[in-house]
């Protein structure tokens, strides 16, 4: 029995297999708090405070061109999630903002099997940014530079779903609000389903979609929105300790969401500046670096006695790799194999013209 039990426990675990360091799963993929309080963006000089209004923006952006395109609220929601996933492995300061937003829309809507052409979402993203400025509203003129923004769209969608991994699917927690308000009994109280919706649909703008799991953003949004509307669900025990959550989880979130009422509107064009500095900066930092590769590579390297180096040399053609191995051949070794290949080609010559043979013989 027990050697039994032992096979059955091997057989187990080796049911579990992990190929490299590639983990699939439908669950939606949480970062570390290293990863999140050290991203990408601040490496590269972005303050923090700039970095979360450009996350903020570029949700809003993907929020409101969803609208325009007609998109389910899912399908918005997984550009969403996806766009921050996106600037927590890339920078903001070497990916440009709009595209990529353009890119997380154009590939969820893909994903959501709602499929959008690219020329729509770009001209709605068009839209968008001549009613931000306040100007009249023209169509985008199908030149160059169209084509050039097309394609750089592509890449963006391209890059998006290489940093994923392809790993793009999301659990949404709009179902498990309406499945937590049903175990509640609170089913048909319409007001507190709607504005849990409201507050979930405006915690995409936050990273609390890469910190807890879509339960945990489900009680929250019920528990903030049960003290808002003055309702009392069950404390002892907590409701939200049925469904696997902490209370400073829920605190955690609700604290997120509520920041956005208070934060201030982020300026687009003062955001582009900032960001715009520090990608030339980094331009040239790259390019010095460039630069002195180069400089090393093409430098001679000096002999230890004062002489120029083995790779300075230069070769003599029987000393270069090619000429080495190649085989060498004695003039009348070669003379008489040319000798053998023509005796060769002038018997196979007569053996295929008979008749010229026979009158040469005659004659």
């Amino acid at each position: 029995m027990d050697k039994e039990k032992e096979v059955s426990s091997e057989v187990t675990t080796n049911k579990v297999k992990t190929y490299g360091k590639t983990v699939l799963t439908l669950e939606n993929c949480l970062l570390p708090k290293e990863r999140i309080l050290s991203s990408p963006s601040q490496v590269d000089g972005l303050d923090q405070e700039t970095e979360t209004d450009l996350r903020i923006l570029g949700c809003e952006l993907i929020q409101t061109a969803g609208i325009l395109l007609k998109l389910p609220q899912v399908a918005m929601a997984t550009g969403q999630i996806m766009f921050q996933r996106f600037f927590y492995s890339k920078s903001f300061v070497r990916h440009s903002m709009e595209i990529t937003a353009m890119g997380c829309m154009y590939l969820a809507s893909k994903i959501e099997e709602s499929p959008r052409r690219l020329r729509d979402v770009i001209n709605v993203f068009h839209h968008i940014k001549e009613v931000k400025a306040q100007k009249i509203i023209q169509a985008i003129i199908l030149d160059q530079s169209y084509l050039s923004l097309k394609s750089q769209v592509i890449k963006a969608e391209r890059q998006v779903l290489k940093e994923l991994g392809f790993c793009v699917h999301v659990k949404h927690p709009h179902k498990i609000i309406v499945m937590y308000l049903q175990v509640l009994g609170l089913l048909n109280h319409q007001t507190l389903m709607q504005n849990a919706w409201n507050y979930m649909n405006d915690s995409l703008r936050t990273d609390v979609f890469v910190r807890y799991h879509p339960e945990t953003i489900a009680c929250a949004c019920i528990y903030l929105t049960s003290r808002n509307l003055s309702i009392c669900l069950p404390k002892k025990p907590a409701w939200y300790t049925i469904f696997g959550a902490s209370e400073d989880e829920l605190k955690d979130i609700c604290c997120r969401i509520q920041g956005l009422y208070v934060r201030a509107k982020p300026d687009q064009e003062q955001l582009a500046r900032q960001v715009e500095l520090l990608r030339r900066r980094y331009d040239e930092l790259r390019l010095k670096a460039l630069n002195s590769t180069a400089k090393a590579r093409s430098a001679p390297e000096p002999d230890k006695d004062g002489g120029g180096s083995e790779k300075s040399r230069p070769r003599k053609r029987s000393e270069s790799p090619r000429h080495r191995d190649r085989p060498r051949y004695h003039k009348r070794a070669r003379s008489d194999r040319r000798r053998r290949t023509s005796k060769k080609s002038s018997a196979h010559n007569a053996r295929d013209s008979p008749r010229r043979t026979i009158s040469s013989k005659r004659r």
